[in-house]
């Protein structure tokens, strides 16, 4: 497979493959478990698997693979890749946590009525360990690929 086909950066397209191939994974898995076609589930965050660990670890893996594990671009590679896993695990997902509670009180509130709030809050924002694992995985899959 040929990467600098897209951005004529080899690294960037392949971790725009990674996060494409786990957003796609996300609506096959919709389709096949759920019997639902969700074309928004395309660029939607939280799901399995998680995207934004697929890219970020596909882009570490790449520079690593091309350039070295011991120079400068891998180890920032690696640390906003750890950075971004440590957010879709535990900041984003606590953020959707919450926002599933508010959505629960929000319907328990008799002075409040659907229409003071246009929607409920998006309560999938981040991922499980077990989503970061398996798009970390992808993604160093993908990254391999270079």
């Amino acid at each position: 497979m040929r990467f600098g086909m897209l951005t004529t950066n080899p690294i960037i397209d392949c971790a725009l493959l990674a996060w494409f191939l786990a957003q796609l994974i996300k609506v096959l898995l919709e389709l096949i478990l759920l019997r639902r076609f969700e074309p928004k589930r395309f660029v939607s965050s939280g799901g399995m698997p998680s995207s934004h660990s697929a890219m970020v670890v596909a882009c570490a893996t790449a520079i690593g693979k091309l350039y070295g594990i011991d120079g400068p671009f891998f180890a920032l590679a690696a640390v906003v890749s750890a950075v971004v896993m440590y957010d879709a695990c535990n900041v984003r997902r606590s953020a959707g946590d919450t926002a599933r509670l508010v959505n629960q009180i929000l319907k328990h509130v008799e002075r409040l009525t659907a229409e003071d709030f246009a929607e409920d809050l998006k309560e999938v924002m981040g991922h499980t360990p077990l989503q970061v694992l398996m798009g970390a995985i992808l993604g160093l899959g993908v990254g391999l690929l270079v």
